[in-house]
């Protein structure tokens, strides 16, 4: 425990010479027994077991007799005292945004909410005078028709609904009404994959579209534009003339701000943004809105609206399937009750299946969750009519494996295997004959014709295209997806089924999050085709009712801000006249959830002050010492339990029979008799490496209503005057807080209650045999470790524990009373500091000190001057936004790319842009070698002025993010191998590979500006050379939408989808391959059709630009 006063404690141990007098008594004992890691004294002030208080301590004598000299004058140092009250202007009018929130009337369902200024009263909204800028065919509903009265009224606007709920409406809206004041808008979406399916959306609809990429621009001077936020962040930086014109944002899937790592942008760009614009936000569900809202009143001066809804147009049904159980049981019903009597009862059926989870080699939960299981459930789907469904797996390997065992399933007519090969041989037609026999395109054919698809980020591009076509139709009836599919297109089916409720988040495995479940689940029920969605979690371990009603009813995931510096934000700003770093750090969503925290933590501090001043100790100067004593030989105590703990010296002792004392954070269960022990293995957190996890089985005395609940809940300690029952409880290893000397016999067969209870009154003969305490373990002379730190902390228990003896306090007959008091007092104080500590961080603009040091770094690297003027390294280094700009431009001008080929060059830079795992690290040779040893020394150097600038930074973790597993691999392609040799050469999926051959096309393309900015012509033509026009890669990227026109028996339904006609196309994203020409620095390549007559494919000179200038 934390010292509560504020003053140092005892430093005066830490000189080995001041004990030196006890090592002799230490050998001379033999009859005294180790009596356990000290503790704090019981009521009665005598010492105990640091963990738990049951067990009667031996009288004061100390058992490791020191003699300590000086112990009558106790070393503090300054007065023990408490922190003063607050005595500062807290000021708090001019620290808080001047905003106020005003409720508007509305009907059920819906909840309507405004922030506007605080010195401005709320004006209603007017009604729309003469005609609607746009007239829908469908009845809206009532979060539709108030969004578009904000939007008549020229009011910004966040919609929050659910998928599929049909916020798109409010979006058009917007459109359709700056299109009539001949204003202009632009639409920004989180992915290019979403830009390309909104402009086709948004060409059918309004024809004066326009679409920005960054790899494409089609028709820039178009009133209604389409593009990426990072799009609009650059074009905001570059003052860019059309914000000029522009009237209103839209923003899609704003909730997409949250993430760690592109989240910035869309704080960057709402920032940067003009006053005078409006803006629509659309979101899922976020519990937090109205502060979302706040802010954006805060940031821009004027009016918010907050439109909120959890309706869904289809009510969902939510099931739990019990791992190895025959049936599904109801737990949510459409109405949103939890049945808490349907959960037990299916975890009771998980219970009596008796093959619960255990973990395999990767630490992960197998066990009852077999093959038998998801293929049962997808069985008993289809043949309850309940497709299609679509099956969540967390990894991309066990979503082939599940599909792979539906193989024996065939749910598609003849005539629909023939359409399904008809779209696909179309599709595929275009690829070459090598690349149409990849593993990848063979192993899919057979799936899709039996109404079975597989959808995740490493398939094909080609092949992730046409299953989403093929879905879309209702061609496929189980799709086998990663959660990545929830968060791009719309495309609902009736069904959503979970083959786990745990998922590794890069750290651990854990239950997933509500706001997760709510995502992935939202795509069950088709509005208009379905009565009710169908959700389906296969559960295959024990789940608390309290976890699964969080899981299965709990609230969405907030909105928090994952705002954080950049390199390239900081320059960018800069280079800005009218903004500085400073500015965007004040007016971040990250800062103002801060500001807004303050009131409470003001009104936190006030209440626990007057607490605290409301208690008096008499003598409370020598009770604080006493208390500090106290609190210092728990915390030495949980340092003796950290050294037993250890496997290397505790497993020896932990044969049957064992009496070991158990305590997990509040329940004790006393002593109990050990069983057994086993070993498992345990991921490590950051290393993904195997760690030795030891659970110890111990026979404990545990209340008979938790074992009722085994099923669903732990095992908890039965209650002093409770019988209880003896029962084997797993315990983890860190959970003995003590480890005795005896071992009792224990009946082999520990089934029968009988023999169970026989042990009980085993351990409470031994009790009474040692009424001052059952001997422990010596960690010295019994366990024989011999760690020196092991043996220094003893010594200093020892001299505290003589301190304590001796202290006027420990014998005195109010010692209860005064020290139930102080640490009452004491934990206040605690309470008052954290809280303190809290304010303080809100009332300063966060992450101030990194950007000090981060400008730090840039003026010792040549980025910016003292005075901060932006140097030419960093004018370079703005243009680079999809990598590391500052080592990129430190090589580029070092020279480090002078003396390289094209293929090197490009074979470097794909160790910035790959980002996924891989097992195999490829053997390079000297010519790949070489370049990389020379980018990491210049990464360490990089890391060096980092450390020196006090900007925290681990070289080994900086160099390990530059992955060069693919390096061999694009150098082969870059010379000319075809796309089916260079998946032979790694572990990588096909889809992960063009992944990275995207995201390094889009790199090459901002070290061409790059290079341009400084001049190197002959750089600049090294990174525009040909080896990204490299055909299998182009055909693979793009193939879909120039072959499947072929299909002329389809053709009206081909059509539908690729020229956006008909309301299906709403469900459908083609995704950024039909519209990004790899080969765009190499002359005309086919793209998306935009001009000409079906059929046909367009070149880059017909009105299509391929290349934003």
């Amino acid at each position: 425990m934390a010292d509560a006063f504020g003053d140092e404690l005892f430093s005066v141990f830490e000189d080995d010479s001041t004990t030196a007098a006890g090592t002799k008594k230490d050998k001379e004992k033999e009859k005294d027994k180790w009596k356990g890691p000290p503790g704090p004294a019981d009521k009665a002030g005598k010492r105990l077991d640091t963990r738990l208080q049951s067990e009667p301590a031996s009288s004061g004598k100390n058992k490791r007799d020191l003699d300590v000299e000086g112990t009558d004058e106790p070393i503090f140092g300054k007065k023990p005292r408490i922190e003063d009250s607050i005595n500062e202007d807290l000021s708090l009018a001019d620290l808080m945004p001047r905003v106020k929130v005003q409720s508007v009337e509305t009907v059920e369902g819906c909840t309507h909410e405004v922030a506007l200024p605080a010195d401005e009263d709320y004006i209603p909204l007017k009604p729309r005078v003469g005609k609607a800028a746009k007239e829908y065919p469908f009845i809206l509903d009532a979060f539709q028709r108030e969004a578009i009265q904000c939007v008549d009224n020229n009011q910004s606007v966040l919609v929050s609904a659910h998928t599929s709920a049909g916020k798109t409406v409010c979006a058009e809206y917007a459109i359709a009404l700056a299109l009539r004041e001949k204003q202009r808008v632009i639409f920004t979406s989180p992915i290019k994959a979403l830009s390309n399916q909104k402009y086709r959306e948004m060409y059918e609809e309004f024809q004066d579209v326009g679409l920005m990429t960054g790899d494409v621009t089609i028709n820039p001077t178009a009133s209604c534009l389409v593009m990426t936020t990072e799009i609009l962040r650059s074009m905001l930086y570059r003052g860019s003339e059309v914000m000029r014109e522009v009237a209103w944002v839209i923003f899609d899937e704003i909730h997409y701000m949250r993430d760690s790592e592109r989240g910035v942008v869309w704080e960057e760009t709402i920032i940067l943004l003009p006053d005078n614009v409006h803006y629509v936000f659309l979101s899922a569900t976020i519990p937090n809105a109205r502060q979302f809202a706040e802010w954006i009143c805060h940031l821009h001066k004027q009016p918010c609206h907050v439109i909120y809804t959890d309706y869904r147009p289809t009510p969902l049904q939510h099931y739990i399937f019990p791992a190895g159980g025959d049936g599904l049981h109801l737990v949510v019903d459409e109405n949103g009750d939890f049945r808490e009597d349907n959960f037990n009862t299916a975890m009771q059926v998980l219970r009596d299946a008796g093959d619960l989870a255990k973990g395999d080699q990767k630490g992960r939960k197998g066990g009852t969750k077999g093959p038998s299981n998801v293929f049962k459930i997808v069985k008993m789907i289809m043949e309850r009519n309940f497709q299609p469904v679509i099956i969540f797996s967390f990894s991309k390997k066990d979503c082939e494996a599940y599909a792979l065992q539906m193989t024996k399933l065939d749910f598609n007519t003849d005539e629909e295997k023939k359409m399904v090969e008809e779209v696909f041989n179309n599709a595929i037609d275009c690829l070459s004959d090598e690349d149409k026999k990849l593993p990848q395109v063979e192993h899919v054919l057979p799936l899709l014709k039996r109404g079975i698809g597989i959808h995740h980020g490493g398939l094909l591009p080609i092949l992730k295209e046409t299953i989403e076509i093929l879905f879309s139709e209702g061609l496929i009836k189980a799709l086998f997806a990663t959660e990545t599919f929830a968060m791009g297109i719309n495309m609902p089916a009736r069904t959503v089924l979970f083959t786990n409720a745990r998922k590794y988040d890069g750290k651990d495995f854990r239950w997933i999050s509500s706001g997760e479940y709510i995502q992935m689940s939202g795509r069950a029920g088709r509005r208009g085709m379905d009565d009710r969605g169908i959700v389906i979690l296969m559960v295959d371990e024990k789940m608390s009712p309290t976890i699964g009603k969080q899981l299965l009813k709990g609230s969405a995931d907030p909105l928090n801000s994952a705002f954080h510096l950049t390199y390239n934000m900081v320059l960018n700003l800069l280079r800005v006249e009218e903004i500085n770093p400073e500015y965007m750090l004040e007016k971040s969503f990250y800062q103002f959830q801060h500001y807004r925290a303050i009131p409470g933590v003001v009104e936190k501090v006030k209440n626990s002050e007057e607490q605290y001043n409301k208690i008096v100790i008499p003598n409370e100067e020598n009770v604080v010492i006493y208390y500090k004593i106290r609190q210092q030989l728990a915390k030495l105590g949980k340092e003796i339990e950290e050294y037993i703990h250890k496997p290397k010296y505790c497993l020896p002792f932990l044969q049957p029979g064992r009496l070991v004392k158990v305590k997990n954070e509040g329940d004790d269960f006393g002593w109990g008799v050990v069983v057994n022990f086993s070993k498992k293995s345990n991921v490590k957190p950051n290393s993904g490496e195997l760690d030795p996890l030891y659970v110890v089985e111990v026979l404990l005395r545990c209340s008979k209503e938790s074992l009722k609940n085994s099923a669903t809940e732990a095992a908890k300690p039965a209650k002093p005057d409770e019988k209880g029952e003896m029962q084997v409880v797993p315990v983890l290893v860190h959970l003995l807080s003590a480890i005795s000397t005896v071992r009792l016999y224990i009946p082999k067969d520990l089934r029968p209650v009988d023999n169970r209870q026989s042990v009980l009154k085993s351990i409470q003969e031994v009790q009474k045999r040692f009424p001052d305490g059952v001997p422990l373990l010596d960690p010295i002379d019994d366990m024989g470790i011999q760690d020196q730190g092991l043996k220094k902390v003893i010594q200093k228990v020892e001299a505290f524990e003589h301190r304590m003896y001796s202290h006027p306090l420990h014998n005195d007959p109010n010692l209860e009373t005064v020290y139930t008091l102080c640490e009452k007092k004491a934990q206040i104080a605690i309470d008052i500091k954290s809280a303190k500590r809290e304010l303080k961080k809100a009332r300063t603009v966060l992450q101030m000190d990194e950007l000090k040091c981060r400008k730090r770094v840039l003026r010792r690297l040549g980025f910016a001057t003292s005075s901060d003027v932006i140097e030419m390294k960093g004018r370079v280094a703005c243009e680079i936004s999809s990598a590391d700009e500052l080592l990129l431009t430190e090589m580029m001008f070092n020279g480090l790319f002078n003396d390289l080929s094209s293929e090197q060059a490009t074979a470097l830079l794909s160790c910035f842009v790959f980002q996924e795992n891989s097992s195999e690290m490829p053997k390079l040779t000297e010519q790949l070698a070489g370049p990389l040893r020379q980018m990491q020394e210049c990464a360490k150097r990089i890391a060096k002025v980092s450390a020196e600038a006090k900007l925290e930074i681990d070289e080994e973790t900086y160099l390990s993010s530059f992955k060069p597993h693919l390096m061999d691999v694009v150098y082969t392609w870059a010379t000319g191998a075809t796309f089916a040799h260079i998946c032979k050469m790694t572990d990588v999926f096909e889809g992960s590979i063009i992944r990275c051959m995207r995201r390094l096309e889009e790199l090459l393309r901002q070290m061409c500006q790059a290079a341009k900015a400084i001049g190197n012509t002959e750089l600049e033509n090294k990174f525009a050379e040909d080896h990204m026009t490299h055909p299998p890669i182009d055909q693979l990227l793009s193939a879909v939408s120039h072959c499947v026109w072929r299909s002329r028996e389809n053709q009206e339904l081909i059509l539908s989808y690729y020229m956006g006609s008909g309301a299906e196309t709403q469900a459908l994203r083609l995704g950024s391959r039909h519209l990004y020409p790899l080969g765009h620095l190499a002359g005309p390549q086919h793209v998306f059709l935009t001009t000409g007559e079906v059929g046909e494919s367009c070149t880059s000179e017909q009105g299509v630009s391929s290349r934003e200038s």
